[in-house]
């Protein structure tokens, strides 16, 4: 990959647009997929909530503030804030 590339973000090397799920659990009839990216030396926490409604898998992604310095630690944390997700706001979340 160029350095072009790198610096403005034309290749597939990572970050919040190329997510890859680190740990991916199911949680009351929900998928939840841990997706922390690197950012600033330590990895964000983000995720990924998805289920199937009336044919059609619908989902939410979300990001978080916080950040860890492991990527185990992040990916923790994004399970833990998806189930809270899902245990608060449930199908809304697709609205």
């Amino acid at each position: 990959m160029s350095f072009w590339k790198s610096l403005f973000g034309g290749g597939s090397g990572g970050g919040k647009d190329a997510a890859r799920t680190v740990r991916a659990i199911d949680h009351k009839g929900y998928r939840i997929e841990a997706q922390p990216y690197p950012e600033g030396g330590q990895y964000q926490v983000a995720g990924l909530i998805s289920k199937e409604l009336e044919g059609v898998v619908r989902s939410h992604r979300f990001v978080r503030a916080d950040r860890f310095a492991t990527l185990e630690e992040a990916a923790d944390f994004a399970v833990m804030k998806g189930q809270q997700i899902v245990d608060q706001q449930g199908d809304r979340i697709f609205g």
